[in-house]
Formats: structure tokens, C-alpha cells, sequence
């Protein structure tokens, strides 16, 4: 672990007290030179070791474009390109990434568990899909509670519609959302207001379109297959100037943008069989880079493995990634309210699920599992709550529906109000999927802008076969029509409009609750006791920590139920209860309560009682 600088960002175009450097990783090239568009100079470039082209002065400024020429032929964007601004077939753009005036010296990253998470996507977060436009919403998500915002990937993809994950330039952010200052003013925003930033980043693959990699090097093996064809070379011949590509990606965003984690799509699709895999190295250059500079990053993944391998620390023989996404308790909470039993959900039983899955984050640490026709996971025992990120809907769950349904136009009222709560009262890291917290009805659909006419009509193809099923549902929406996306932006205007104002209401105090309660702020998995009845849907799940307690009873069903409180004779004082005419409810529980009350519940609902008054 000591080929790379931490410092500094050494491939590429770079900028050096004013001079422009450049390094260039063409291991099997026989020239490689740099042609200027102004003027149309070509410089070639002189070979180093390792496989890297390299000059020390170069007649560049920012903002200069340019091209890489391979062996005298080919005229191609650059693989490190930090700017694309005629898109991925354009020429690559020169930028220093050490002008940008940063005010955020006094910024400390939130510890882990402090973290309330907010995904968002850039183009459909608002009507301007840009960052600045994000910029303008920073207040309003800190009065929401958030603590944390996740983008959705930036890196540049061809056209200027696309979720992010075809992104084919990992460097370089994406023109239309306002490119690589306008993304550093952002996290500098952000840190203003008190909110870390965590940028969705795809190490897994790269889209089809505009996808020159190949070109230069080995930078993939055939010896893995994956969904998206050869895997990312992480193991095979050549492959240390893929793993410092990627490395060196993941310091650029936390040294140069500020960044204060990462997530890493779909690690599970990352094939390195290399003594050190590649997770682990990130985590050791990520842990030089905050010993050098005194910030804390985190690294957290999507992980489709119930394999805590990933997470346990590098000094317990695991990856060190600091948290995951847990899918499983997604899943059982959506069978649970009602959701079909289709595909991966069919493996999960609902309530009983559920219960497992608070007490001990994966659903499936041993078992058969159905749906994988075989015996998978292993148990979780020593992780803490927060290295496990849960949700009750995000992109993935969404938009890979056909018709892009959130929970406000698949569920009631009364259950969307239930979800929310079973999120956030569990003892692991909440996440909100955006206008989730208004009850937003516009779709998030699944929408890609290539600019290749016949890669544009496979994915049109791809998606109807996809879905043909579901025929009866009508047909699947164009993904390549502007309108699909329009369709997907959230609507703001809403937040002032009967039910949407009381649920953003309701979710702030819930949210308000979770951050400020001792039992439900530590992220203790200790202290969790849970209790389900099967037959009547209601989970009820104790929390503590100390001296302070919390009951939260869920009723799932559509039918009033009951619970009886079995707590040591303390006295309960009601903290919320989501069927309060409040919050456009029916009728709420008792204020008070003690040991062996029963309380009644109404449909569909979920109650708070904690052992002390709480305002």
C-alpha cells in the first residue's frame, strides 16, 4: 500500500502550481500523445512504468479541451476526464480541482450513528435537476431532521437523462447538473447547514455508451461473468492499474470534493479473488487519507450477500466496510403491508420476517432459502445497529417496478404513516427515499437518454420483454422518453396541500422523536426484545438503553387489535400514535397506561410509549 499518493490525484490531467501534468495508464500502447483542441497541437507522451504515459509541462490551462491519441489512430475522451461538456463521445475537458475556495475547515462529519439518510436523485429532486437546485432545498431538509444527504451517481453518462448507473467517465461530473464546481459548492452548502454528503459511486461496471476503457488497456477480465458482460478487472494480468484507478476515484471524492462517504453500488458484483480484495485496499487508503488530513469518510455498500465478511472491521479479517443496505428488512416490511409475494419476495413470510429482522438484520443467516434454491448468510452477531442501512422504499424498489409506484400509490394512507415508523423506530440506520416524507404520487421511473439509435431500441426492447408479464398493467413507459422522466420529477407544490402537509408533519416529529429519545437515538441492538403475533399482524418491539424504555406496537392488519403492556409495572406515557386524528387518524390510544393495560389499537397503525413524559 504505497504505489499511491494521497495527496493528490496523480492520473490524468492535473494542474501543479499552474503547470499541467498528465499520466496516462495505455499499458499495451505504442505511442500515446495528448491532441489541444486549440490549435490542434499533438504532444506526445513518454513512456514510464507500469504502463502509464506521462508528461511533466504540458501547454494547457483549465479548461482547455483535449483528446488522447493511441498509437496514431485513435482519438479518444480521456478515462480520468473530470469534464465531459459535449458528453461521453465529446472531448474530455482540463480542470483543477485545487481553486475551488472552500469554507467548510470547522466542518466535523456526523459520527455514524447520527445519521438520517435522504437518497436523492439530481435531475428529478427538482424542477431545475441541477446541484444548485439542490442547494436551494438544504433548509428545507434540515428542518425535515436529515443529517445526511445521498446523490445518486454523478459520474458523466451519456445524454443528459439516465438514474446514473450507465455512467461511463467516473471522474468526470455530469455536464447538465453543473459539473465539478458547481458539486464542490454543493458539499461546501451543505457542510454550511450541518449535513454530510454521500455520493452513490459504481465501481461494479460501466454503462455501454460511451464506454472507451477497453481501448487503452485491460481494464476488463473475461474471466467473470456479470450482468453487464466481462467483469472489471480487479484480479486478472494488469489489473494494478484498474485497482488504482478505482482507488484513486474513491480518495478524489473524499480529498477533492469533500465527501464525507461513499456508497458503493452492488458490491456482491465486484469478482476479485486477490489476497487483498479491492474493498479492503479503498478502506486502507481511505483510512491513510483521514490520518493525513483529520476528516472521518465512511464507506458504505449495496450488498445483496448477507455476508458480514464485508463489514467486519479489516483487523477481524473483514473488508472494513463501515455499513450496508439491508434489503432483507425492505422486503419482509413490504410483504408484511400487504406487497406481493413475487420474485425475491417470495422468500419472506412477512411479520415473522420482520421480528427476525429487528433483532438480528438479516432475515436469512443459515437458512434454505427458497428463492436461491439453496442455504445462505451467515449470522450477524457483532455488528452494531449502525453498520445497517433500512428503508421502507429507495430507487432500486421503485423504479424497478414498471410502473415506477411509490408506496403513497400502493399502500393506504394509514400504512405509508405504519412503514415510515417501523423504520425509524428499529435500531439501525433509517433512509428516506425522496418525497416519500409528503406522500409524493408522481412515479420514479426508470429513464436512460442514449444518444446510440440501436442501444437506445435494445433498451426499449429490453424493458417490455422485462415486463410482458405484466401486459395487464398496460404497457411499460419509454425509457428513453423525455416524458418518462418528467413524470418521475417530484412535485413540490404539494407540501401545503391537505394529507401531503399533515404526512411531512408527521414525519418530522417522527423523525424529531428518533434523534432525541434515548431509547430509539442509541443504536443498540442489545437492547431490543420483540414479540409478534402472526395471526392478528401486530409486532410489538422493545427498546432501551439504560433507564429509558420504549414501546412501539405495530398493527398491521386492517382491523382494530390490541396489545398488552408487559413491563415491570412502570407507568406509560403515549408518545405517538399514528391513528391520532392529528395526524388525519381516526382515534388515538390512551395517554397513559401501566403494566398488564391492554391497549387498543386502530387498523393499520403503529403506537409509541415510553416509560417518562416526552415532549
Amino acid at each position: 500500500m504505497n504505489r499511491i499518493d494521497i495527496s493528490k490525484r496523480s492520473i490524468g490531467i492535473n494542474f501543479k502550481e499552474g503547470r499541467a501534468t498528465a499520466s496516462v495508464w495505455a499499458p499495451q500502447a505504442k505511442q500515446v500523445a495528448i491532441k489541444l483542441f486549440k490549435g490542434g497541437k499533438v504532444i506526445p507522451l513518454q513512456k514510464g512504468e507500469w504502463g502509464y504515459w506521462q508528461a511533466d509541462q504540458l501547454p494547457m490551462q483549465p479548461g482547455d479541451t483535449y483528446k488522447i491519441v493511441l498509437d496514431g489512430e485513435k482519438e479518444l475522451p480521456e478515462p480520468a476526464s473530470l469534464s465531459q461538456p459535449e458528453g461521453v463521445h465529446g472531448p474530455s475537458q482540463a480542470v483543477d480541482l485545487t481553486t475551488f475556495k472552500w469554507s467548510d475547515r470547522a466542518w466535523q462529519n456526523h459520527a455514524l450513528e447520527h445519521y438520517v439518510l435522504y437518497e436523492l436523485h439530481t435531475g428529478t429532486f427538482t424542477e431545475e435537476g441541477t446541484f444548485a437546485g439542490i442547494e436551494e432545498k438544504l433548509d428545507y431538509l434540515k428542518d425535515l431532521g436529515i443529517t445526511a444527504i445521498e446523490i445518486m451517481p454523478v459520474a458523466q453518462f451519456p445524454g443528459s437523462r439516465n438514474w446514473g448507473y450507465d455512467g461511463t467517465f467516473p471522474y468526470a461530473v455530469q455536464y447538465n447538473y453543473g459539473g465539478t464546481e458547481s458539486l464542490q459548492r454543493l458539499v461546501d452548502a451543505c457542510h454550511r447547514k450541518g449535513l454530510a454528503v454521500v455520493l452513490d459511486v459504481v465501481y461494479n461496471h460501466l454503462g455501454p455508451e460511451g464506454n472507451y476503457m477497453g481501448a487503452y488497456g485491460p481494464y476488463f477480465t473475461d474471466k467473470y461473468n456479470t450482468p453487464w458482460g466481462n467483469a472489471i478487472n480487479f484480479d486478472d494480468a494488469w489489473c494494478d492499474g484498474v485497482r488504482q484507478y478505482f482507488i484513486e476515484n474513491a480518495l478524489m471524492w473524499f480529498r477533492d470534493f469533500h465527501v464525507d462517504a461513499l456508497r458503493l453500488d452492488a458490491v456482491h458484483a465486484i469478482k476479485d479473488f486477490s489476497p487483498v480484495h479491492i474493498l479492503k485496499e479503498i478502506r486502507q487508503y481511505t483510512d491513510a487519507l483521514m490520518k493525513l488530513t483529520g476528516r472521518t469518510h465512511y464507506l458504505i455498500v449495496e450488498l445483496d450477500l448477507n455476508d458480514n465478511r464485508y463489514i467486519n472491521a479489516t483487523s477481524h479479517c473483514g473488508y472494513g466496510m463501515d455499513a450496508q443496505w439491508i434489503d432483507e428488512f425492505h422486503h419482509a416490511l413490504r410483504v408484511t403491508a400487504g406487497g406481493e409475494r413475487t420474485g425475491y419476495y417470495s422468500d419472506f413470510e412477512g411479520i415473522r420476517h420482520l421480528a427476525k429482522s429487528y433483532s438480528d438484520a438479516y432475515v436469512y443467516d443459515g437458512q434454505y432459502s427458497p428463492h436461491r434454491k439453496k442455504n445462505f448468510g451467515v449470522k450477524a452477531e457483532g455488528n452494531e445497529g449502525r453498520q445497517f442501512i433500512v428503508f421502507s422504499q429507495n430507487h432500486d424498489q421503485v423504479g424497478n417496478r414498471m410502473l415506477g409506484e411509490r408506496s403513497s400509490q400502493l399502500v393506504s394512507f394509514e400504512m405509508q404513516k405504519l412503514m415510515a415508523g417501523a423504520v425509524l423506530v428499529g435500531p439501525y440506520l433509517p433512509m428516506l427515499f425522496m418525497g416519500e416524507e409528503w406522500s409524493e404520487p408522481n412515479p420514479f421511473l426508470y429513464f436512460v437518454s442514449h444518444t446510440d439509435p440501436e442501444l437506445a431500441e435494445a433498451v426499449r426492447k429490453g424493458r417490455k420483454e422485462e415486463f410482458a408479464a405484466f401486459h395487464t398493467e398496460g404497457e411499460a413507459p419509454d425509457p428513453m422518453a423525455e416524458e418518462t422522466f418528467r413524470q418521475s420529477k417530484l412535485q413540490w407544490g404539494l407540501l401545503q396541500q391537505g394529507k401531503h402537509k399533515n404526512m411531512l408533519r408527521y414525519y418530522k416529529t417522527l423523525i424529531a422523536l428518533r434523534k432525541s429519545h434515548p431509547a430509539l437515538s442509541v443504536l443498540d441492538r442489545k437492547g431490543v426484545n420483540v414479540r409478534v403475533d402472526e395471526a392478528r399482524k401486530v409486532l410489538v418491539l422493545h427498546r432501551s438503553n439504560g433507564n429509558a424504555f420504549m414501546i412501539c406496537a405495530i398493527n398491521f392488519s386492517k382491523q382494530e387489535q390490541s396489545f398488552t403492556i408487559q413491563a415491570d409495572g412502570r407507568e406509560w406515557y403515549l408518545v405517538l400514535d399514528s391513528a391520532h386524528p392529528d395526524w388525519n387518524g381516526p382515534k388515538g390510544a390512551p395517554e397513559r397506561a401501566k403494566s398488564g393495560d391492554t391497549i387498543p389499537m386502530q387498523g393499520e397503525s403503529i403506537v409509541l410509549y415510553s416509560n417518562t413524559p416526552f415532549a
